[in-house]
């Protein structure tokens, strides 16, 4: 079986559509940055590094620190599928991170989006 096309796709690439996302709605890199480090384990710097090397998502997921534990806790529908359906691993997680954007960007307060950091 292929894989989707998402996974060989540069994480650097994808980003800027994240932090212009909140941006469009008053939010703010800085945010987009927290959820990612919150999500990932990733610091800071180990983000920036990643987002440099253009680090497929694949690898990025793979690679991650420490994937928060609470993401499991996350529901809901992110493009037509319900994110706690989704069966394989890495799309989950990417379409966890999405689904934390889509919450930052309809306005939820980061310590609803981030409610067991």
């Amino acid at each position: 079986m292929t894989k989707h096309k998402i996974y060989t796709m540069a994480f650097s690439k994808v980003y800027p559509h994240y932090i212009s996302k909140a941006e469009k709605k008053g939010r703010t890199k800085a945010e987009v940055n927290q959820i990612i480090r919150w999500l990932t384990g990733y610091t800071q710097e180990e983000l920036e590094e990643q987002l440099e090397n253009e680090t497929n998502f694949e690898t990025f997921f793979i690679e991650a620190p420490l994937l928060n534990p609470s993401r499991t806790f996350i529901k809901g529908v992110i493009c037509g599928v319900r994110v706690e359906e989704i069966e394989e691993p890495i799309m989950q997680e990417i379409r966890y991170l999405d689904k934390l954007i889509d919450e930052l960007a309809k306005g939820k307060s980061m310590k609803k989006i981030l409610w067991k950091e």
